[in-house]
């Protein structure tokens, strides 16, 4: 059956960004929050488009697997470079088509430039983390400079294709960070304090470590996941604007 958004409908989607979505520093709201999110929504391909963007996803998390392995760390600071492409390309286009067409946007640019900042954040908060090596800083170049291209040309032209194909992009990132969290619990990777950084962005609780950062990052790519599948959808009934 097709995805369904499980955290917020698209209608009211733009007004949530991942510093909203904590805001007191109980522990207690916290643990609530934190276990609000889906780890399982997925959206089944229904379309040729659908099943290229799901394919293209999976090539992309294939070569992901084989270069960084369980190096959670140093595949959380390369590929949240990317991450944070699509949502200013997707705003860029969307505020030019809104005043080519002069008309609302219906909260898309917000929400875009949102989810492109967010994303910026989870960089700035794994550098603190994990320090890239020279050969990640130039893959983070050479791949920036690829994807944002790519990517623009997908949205000019085929803005559903690309909206499922960070929907996809999320699924995966959903599932890697539970990994990262399997890999914490177990020992493998020690849970070391946050960085203050993510303490401020977040309002995390005082004294919360590594774990508490991948929980709240995972949420935020779930919600990133069911905002641009719902996009996707309104495209195809023709609800975007």
């Amino acid at each position: 059956m097709p995805h369904r958004s499980t955290a917020e409908s698209t209608e009211n989607a733009h007004i949530f960004k991942g510093s909203d979505l904590y805001e007191d520093q109980d522990m207690k709201h916290f643990d609530e929050r934190k276990n609000m999110v889906d780890l399982h929504s997925h959206h089944i391909p229904m379309d040729r488009s659908d099943r290229f963007a799901f394919r293209t996803v999976k090539f992309m998390r294939f070569f992901a697997d084989k270069f960084f392995a369980k190096r959670y760390g140093h595949r959380a600071v390369v590929l949240e470079t990317v991450a944070a492409v699509p949502g200013m390309v997707g705003g860029l286009l969307q505020h030019l088509k809104a005043i080519r067409h002069i008309r609302d946007d219906q909260g898309w640019i917000k929400e875009l430039l949102d989810e492109a900042d967010n994303e910026r954040m989870h960089l700035m908060t794994f550098i603190q983390i994990a320090e890239p090596t020279r050969f990640e800083r130039l893959l983070i170049m050479v791949g920036q400079a690829v994807f944002y291209n790519l990517y623009f040309w997908t949205y000019l032209f085929a803005p559903k294709t690309a909206h499922r194909i960070v929907g996809y992009l999320e699924e995966e990132a959903v599932v890697s960070y539970t990994q990262y969290l399997e890999e914490i619990d177990a020992g493998r990777v020690e849970n070391v304090p946050a960085p203050q950084i993510a303490l401020d962005y977040w309002k995390l609780p005082i004294g919360a470590r590594l774990r508490e950062v991948v929980e709240v990052i995972r949420k935020d790519e779930a919600h990133h996941r069911d905002t641009n599948h719902d996009f996707a959808n309104q495209i195809v009934a023709r609800a975007a604007p």
